[in-house]
Protein backbone atom coordinates (compact mmCIF):
# COMPACT_ATOMS: atom_id res chain seq x y z
CA UNK A 1 0.00 0.00 0.00
CA UNK A 2 1.06 3.58 -0.60
CA UNK A 3 0.83 4.35 3.09
CA UNK A 4 3.16 1.49 3.83
CA UNK A 5 5.54 2.93 1.28
CA UNK A 6 5.57 6.14 3.26
CA UNK A 7 6.38 4.12 6.36
CA UNK A 8 9.45 2.58 4.78
CA UNK A 9 10.45 6.01 3.48
CA UNK A 10 10.35 7.35 7.01
CA UNK A 11 12.39 4.44 8.30
CA UNK A 12 15.01 4.94 5.63
CA UNK A 13 15.01 8.72 5.87
CA UNK A 14 15.87 8.49 9.55
CA UNK A 15 19.34 7.35 8.56
CA UNK A 16 19.91 10.99 7.57
CA UNK A 17 22.72 10.47 5.07
CA UNK A 18 24.25 7.45 6.76
CA UNK A 19 22.82 5.24 4.05
CA UNK A 20 25.29 2.39 3.96
CA UNK A 21 25.09 1.60 7.68
CA UNK A 22 21.51 2.80 8.00
CA UNK A 23 18.48 1.02 6.60
CA UNK A 24 19.49 -2.28 8.22
CA UNK A 25 17.93 -1.65 11.61
CA UNK A 26 15.07 0.22 13.22
CA UNK A 27 15.29 3.22 15.60
CA UNK A 28 18.03 4.75 13.44
CA UNK A 29 17.60 8.07 15.26
CA UNK A 30 19.68 6.56 18.09
CA UNK A 31 22.73 7.00 15.85
CA UNK A 32 22.23 10.73 15.38
CA UNK A 33 24.80 13.15 16.80
CA UNK A 34 22.73 15.66 18.75
CA UNK A 35 25.36 17.53 20.79
CA UNK A 36 26.94 20.63 19.16
CA UNK A 37 30.31 19.79 20.71
CA UNK A 38 30.16 16.25 19.38
CA UNK A 39 29.06 17.38 15.94
CA UNK A 40 31.79 20.01 15.68
CA UNK A 41 34.43 17.37 16.43
CA UNK A 42 33.14 15.16 13.61
CA UNK A 43 30.65 13.12 15.65
CA UNK A 44 30.57 10.31 18.22
CA UNK A 45 33.60 11.30 20.27
CA UNK A 46 33.68 8.96 23.30
CA UNK A 47 36.72 10.22 25.23
CA UNK A 48 35.58 13.59 26.62
CA UNK A 49 35.74 13.50 30.43
CA UNK A 50 34.73 16.84 31.95
CA UNK A 51 31.66 18.94 32.78
CA UNK A 52 29.88 18.13 29.46
CA UNK A 53 26.70 16.39 30.58
CA UNK A 54 25.85 15.50 26.96
CA UNK A 55 28.85 13.19 26.69
CA UNK A 56 27.21 10.44 28.75
CA UNK A 57 24.69 9.78 25.97
CA UNK A 58 27.57 8.49 23.80
CA UNK A 59 29.73 6.85 26.47
CA UNK A 60 28.22 6.32 29.93
CA UNK A 61 31.68 5.68 31.41
CA UNK A 62 32.28 9.44 31.21
CA UNK A 63 29.64 10.23 33.87
CA UNK A 64 31.50 12.09 36.63
CA UNK A 65 30.96 14.53 39.54
CA UNK A 66 31.93 17.57 37.41
CA UNK A 67 28.57 17.12 35.66
CA UNK A 68 26.71 17.61 38.94
CA UNK A 69 23.50 19.63 38.69
CA UNK A 70 24.08 20.60 35.05
CA UNK A 71 21.15 20.69 32.65
CA UNK A 72 21.75 20.75 28.91
CA UNK A 73 19.32 21.16 26.02
CA UNK A 74 20.25 20.87 22.34
CA UNK A 75 18.25 21.53 19.20
CA UNK A 76 18.85 21.17 15.49
CA UNK A 77 16.95 21.34 12.22
CA UNK A 78 17.82 18.69 9.68
CA UNK A 79 16.64 18.35 6.08
CA UNK A 80 13.11 19.51 5.26
CA UNK A 81 10.91 19.62 8.33
CA UNK A 82 12.98 17.17 10.39
CA UNK A 83 13.93 18.51 13.83
CA UNK A 84 15.78 16.72 16.60
CA UNK A 85 17.48 17.31 19.92
CA UNK A 86 18.39 16.12 23.39
CA UNK A 87 18.17 17.08 27.01
CA UNK A 88 20.50 15.77 29.71
CA UNK A 89 20.93 16.18 33.46
CA UNK A 90 23.35 14.77 36.03
CA UNK A 91 23.20 14.67 39.80
CA UNK A 92 25.85 13.61 42.30
CA UNK A 93 24.17 11.95 45.28
CA UNK A 94 27.26 11.88 47.50
CA UNK A 95 30.97 10.98 47.36
CA UNK A 96 30.20 7.31 47.89
CA UNK A 97 27.24 6.75 45.55
CA UNK A 98 28.62 9.24 42.99
CA UNK A 99 26.73 10.56 39.94
CA UNK A 100 23.54 9.58 38.12
CA UNK A 101 22.64 10.74 34.63
CA UNK A 102 19.33 11.08 32.78
CA UNK A 103 18.76 12.00 29.15
CA UNK A 104 16.15 12.23 26.43
CA UNK A 105 16.69 12.09 22.66
CA UNK A 106 13.94 12.84 20.14
CA UNK A 107 13.37 13.36 16.44
CA UNK A 108 10.30 14.75 14.69
CA UNK A 109 9.97 13.94 10.98
CA UNK A 110 7.36 16.60 10.26
CA UNK A 111 4.06 16.27 8.38
CA UNK A 112 3.44 14.07 5.33
CA UNK A 113 0.60 13.80 2.84
CA UNK A 114 -1.18 10.47 3.09
CA UNK A 115 -2.47 8.87 -0.10
CA UNK A 116 -4.00 5.50 -0.98
CA UNK A 117 -3.10 3.10 -3.82
CA UNK A 118 -4.96 5.29 -6.33
CA UNK A 119 -3.10 8.42 -5.24
CA UNK A 120 -6.12 9.95 -3.51
CA UNK A 121 -5.53 12.04 -0.41
CA UNK A 122 -6.32 10.27 2.86
CA UNK A 123 -5.11 12.96 5.25
CA UNK A 124 -1.84 14.18 6.69
CA UNK A 125 0.20 12.16 9.14
CA UNK A 126 3.34 12.65 11.21
CA UNK A 127 6.23 10.62 12.55
CA UNK A 128 8.33 10.97 15.69
CA UNK A 129 10.62 8.92 17.93
CA UNK A 130 11.95 9.38 21.45
CA UNK A 131 14.34 7.60 23.81
CA UNK A 132 14.67 8.06 27.58
CA UNK A 133 17.93 7.03 29.20
CA UNK A 134 19.29 6.58 32.71
CA UNK A 135 22.99 6.04 33.32
CA UNK A 136 25.65 5.44 35.95
CA UNK A 137 29.44 5.08 35.95
CA UNK A 138 31.86 3.42 38.35
CA UNK A 139 35.59 3.87 38.93
CA UNK A 140 37.25 0.47 39.39
CA UNK A 141 39.07 0.79 42.75
CA UNK A 142 42.79 1.60 42.66
CA UNK A 143 42.76 2.00 38.88
CA UNK A 144 42.31 4.75 36.29
CA UNK A 145 39.58 2.73 34.55
CA UNK A 146 35.95 3.80 34.52
CA UNK A 147 33.00 1.71 33.37
CA UNK A 148 29.40 2.75 32.87
CA UNK A 149 26.03 1.81 31.44
CA UNK A 150 22.89 3.48 30.11
CA UNK A 151 19.45 1.89 30.10
CA UNK A 152 17.08 3.21 27.42
CA UNK A 153 13.37 3.02 26.73
CA UNK A 154 12.45 3.77 23.11
CA UNK A 155 9.13 4.79 21.58
CA UNK A 156 8.44 5.26 17.87
CA UNK A 157 5.29 6.44 16.05
CA UNK A 158 5.28 6.48 12.24
CA UNK A 159 1.83 7.26 10.82
CA UNK A 160 -0.50 4.66 12.40
CA UNK A 161 2.36 2.28 13.21
CA UNK A 162 3.88 2.14 16.68
CA UNK A 163 6.81 0.35 18.23
CA UNK A 164 8.30 0.20 21.72
CA UNK A 165 11.72 -1.12 22.64
CA UNK A 166 14.61 -1.07 25.05
CA UNK A 167 18.38 -0.98 24.85
CA UNK A 168 21.54 -0.55 26.88
CA UNK A 169 24.85 1.18 26.22
CA UNK A 170 28.01 0.05 27.95
CA UNK A 171 31.28 1.93 27.99
CA UNK A 172 34.80 1.94 29.38
CA UNK A 173 37.31 4.75 29.77
CA UNK A 174 40.99 4.76 30.72
CA UNK A 175 42.58 8.04 31.80
CA UNK A 176 46.35 8.42 31.73
CA UNK A 177 46.73 11.57 33.82
CA UNK A 178 50.52 11.75 33.44
CA UNK A 179 50.28 12.08 29.65
CA UNK A 180 46.75 13.54 29.58
CA UNK A 181 45.54 10.73 27.30
CA UNK A 182 42.01 9.27 27.34
CA UNK A 183 41.21 5.95 25.69
CA UNK A 184 37.61 4.75 25.45
CA UNK A 185 35.35 2.04 24.07
CA UNK A 186 31.55 2.17 23.82
CA UNK A 187 29.03 -0.44 22.69
CA UNK A 188 25.73 1.26 21.96
CA UNK A 189 22.12 0.18 21.36
CA UNK A 190 22.23 -3.44 22.51
CA UNK A 191 18.56 -4.31 22.78
CA UNK A 192 15.33 -5.32 21.09
CA UNK A 193 11.81 -4.30 20.18
CA UNK A 194 9.19 -5.14 22.77
CA UNK A 195 6.39 -4.37 20.32
CA UNK A 196 6.85 -4.17 16.55
CA UNK A 197 5.36 -1.92 13.85
CA UNK A 198 3.61 -4.68 11.91
CA UNK A 199 4.58 -8.02 13.44
CA UNK A 200 8.14 -8.11 12.07
CA UNK A 201 10.97 -8.13 14.61
CA UNK A 202 13.78 -5.75 13.56
CA UNK A 203 17.30 -5.23 14.82
CA UNK A 204 18.47 -2.14 16.67
CA UNK A 205 21.39 -0.08 15.27
CA UNK A 206 24.17 -1.75 17.25
CA UNK A 207 27.40 0.24 17.10
CA UNK A 208 30.89 -0.20 18.55
CA UNK A 209 33.00 2.95 18.86
CA UNK A 210 36.58 3.37 20.07
CA UNK A 211 38.51 6.56 20.59
CA UNK A 212 41.65 8.23 21.89
CA UNK A 213 42.33 11.87 22.71
CA UNK A 214 45.14 13.91 24.20
CA UNK A 215 45.70 17.48 25.29
CA UNK A 216 49.01 18.57 23.80
CA UNK A 217 51.62 19.68 26.32
CA UNK A 218 52.28 23.43 26.31
CA UNK A 219 49.73 23.92 23.50
CA UNK A 220 46.01 24.61 24.26
CA UNK A 221 44.75 21.94 21.86
CA UNK A 222 43.12 18.58 22.48
CA UNK A 223 42.99 16.23 19.51
CA UNK A 224 40.49 13.39 19.09
CA UNK A 225 40.60 10.24 16.96
CA UNK A 226 37.45 8.12 16.77
CA UNK A 227 36.87 4.77 15.06
CA UNK A 228 33.17 4.21 14.40
CA UNK A 229 31.14 1.21 13.20
CA UNK A 230 33.70 -1.33 14.39
CA UNK A 231 30.95 -3.95 14.47
CA UNK A 232 31.18 -4.12 10.67
CA UNK A 233 34.35 -3.96 8.60
CA UNK A 234 32.97 -3.36 5.11
CA UNK A 235 30.95 -0.14 5.26
CA UNK A 236 31.83 1.19 1.80
CA UNK A 237 29.67 0.85 -1.30
CA UNK A 238 30.05 1.52 -4.99
CA UNK A 239 28.55 4.87 -5.92
CA UNK A 240 26.69 4.46 -9.27
CA UNK A 241 27.51 8.07 -10.16
CA UNK A 242 31.19 7.13 -10.23
CA UNK A 243 30.81 4.11 -12.50
CA UNK A 244 32.85 4.13 -15.70
CA UNK A 245 31.43 3.19 -19.09
CA UNK A 246 33.70 1.65 -21.70
CA UNK A 247 33.54 2.29 -25.43
CA UNK A 248 31.54 -0.91 -25.99
CA UNK A 249 28.85 0.19 -23.52
CA UNK A 250 29.75 -2.01 -20.57
CA UNK A 251 29.66 -0.35 -17.18
CA UNK A 252 32.36 -0.92 -14.58
CA UNK A 253 31.35 -0.15 -11.01
CA UNK A 254 33.52 1.97 -8.75
CA UNK A 255 36.06 -0.15 -6.90
CA UNK A 256 36.46 0.77 -3.24
CA UNK A 257 39.97 0.04 -2.02
CA UNK A 258 40.98 -1.47 1.32
CA UNK A 259 42.41 1.87 2.45
CA UNK A 260 39.31 3.79 1.36
CA UNK A 261 37.05 1.45 3.32
CA UNK A 262 39.32 1.64 6.36
CA UNK A 263 39.30 5.44 6.33
CA UNK A 264 35.50 5.48 6.39
CA UNK A 265 35.69 4.25 9.98
CA UNK A 266 37.78 7.28 10.96
CA UNK A 267 36.73 10.60 12.49
CA UNK A 268 39.28 13.23 13.53
CA UNK A 269 38.74 16.40 15.51
CA UNK A 270 40.52 19.07 17.52
CA UNK A 271 39.46 21.52 20.20
CA UNK A 272 41.31 24.78 20.78
CA UNK A 273 41.32 26.08 24.37
CA UNK A 274 39.47 23.06 25.84
CA UNK A 275 37.87 23.77 29.18
CA UNK A 276 38.21 27.55 28.82
CA UNK A 277 35.44 30.13 28.63
CA UNK A 278 35.80 30.27 24.86
CA UNK A 279 36.93 27.48 22.56
CA UNK A 280 36.90 26.55 18.89
CA UNK A 281 36.36 23.08 17.39
CA UNK A 282 36.87 21.45 14.02
CA UNK A 283 36.36 17.91 12.79
CA UNK A 284 36.29 15.72 9.71
CA UNK A 285 34.15 12.63 9.17
CA UNK A 286 35.79 10.56 6.43
CA UNK A 287 32.73 8.39 5.69
CA UNK A 288 30.40 11.35 5.31
CA UNK A 289 32.95 13.14 3.16
CA UNK A 290 33.45 10.16 0.85
CA UNK A 291 29.81 9.14 0.51
CA UNK A 292 28.67 12.68 -0.31
CA UNK A 293 31.64 13.64 -2.46
CA UNK A 294 30.70 14.94 -5.91
CA UNK A 295 32.97 14.22 -8.87
CA UNK A 296 34.85 17.22 -10.26
CA UNK A 297 33.34 19.51 -7.64
CA UNK A 298 34.72 20.68 -4.30
CA UNK A 299 31.88 20.75 -1.79
CA UNK A 300 33.81 20.11 1.48
CA UNK A 301 31.44 17.35 2.65
CA UNK A 302 32.45 15.83 5.98
CA UNK A 303 33.85 19.01 7.51
CA UNK A 304 32.36 20.42 10.70
CA UNK A 305 33.21 23.43 12.86
CA UNK A 306 31.89 24.88 16.09
CA UNK A 307 32.48 26.98 19.16
CA UNK A 308 31.66 27.15 22.84
CA UNK A 309 31.14 30.26 24.96
CA UNK A 310 30.64 30.36 28.74
CA UNK A 311 29.10 33.14 30.82
CA UNK A 312 29.19 32.37 34.54
CA UNK A 313 26.79 29.40 34.93
CA UNK A 314 25.63 29.41 31.30
CA UNK A 315 27.38 27.82 28.35
CA UNK A 316 26.35 28.21 24.72
CA UNK A 317 27.53 25.76 22.03
CA UNK A 318 27.12 25.85 18.27
CA UNK A 319 28.16 23.57 15.40
CA UNK A 320 27.92 23.66 11.62
CA UNK A 321 28.28 20.40 9.66
CA UNK A 322 28.82 20.28 5.93
CA UNK A 323 26.90 17.65 3.96
CA UNK A 324 26.24 18.93 0.43
CA UNK A 325 25.96 22.24 -1.40
CA UNK A 326 22.20 22.10 -0.88
CA UNK A 327 21.93 20.72 2.65
CA UNK A 328 23.90 21.43 5.82
CA UNK A 329 23.02 21.31 9.50
CA UNK A 330 23.45 23.53 12.52
CA UNK A 331 23.11 22.51 16.15
CA UNK A 332 22.51 24.82 19.10
CA UNK A 333 23.07 23.89 22.73
CA UNK A 334 22.65 25.55 26.12
CA UNK A 335 24.04 24.18 29.38
CA UNK A 336 23.02 25.59 32.74
CA UNK A 337 24.69 24.90 36.06
CA UNK A 338 21.72 24.96 38.41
Amino acid sequence: MFKKGYLYFLLLSSTLSFSQIGGRATYQFLSLVTSPRQAALGGKTVTIYDYDVNQAIYNPATINPDMHNRLSVNYGSYFGEVTYGTAAYAYTYDRHVQTFHAGVTYVNYGTFEGRDEAGLLTGDFTGSEIALSFGYAYNIPWTDIYVGANGKLISSTLESYNSFGGAIDIGALYIDEDNDINIALAIRNVGMQFTTYAGVQERLPLEIIAGISQEVENVPIRWHITLENLQQWNIAFSNPNRAEQSIDGTVEEEKVSFVNNALRHLIVGAELFPGKSFNLRVGYNFRRGEELRVEEQRNFSGISVGMGLRFNNLRFDYSYSRYTLAANTSLFGLTIKL
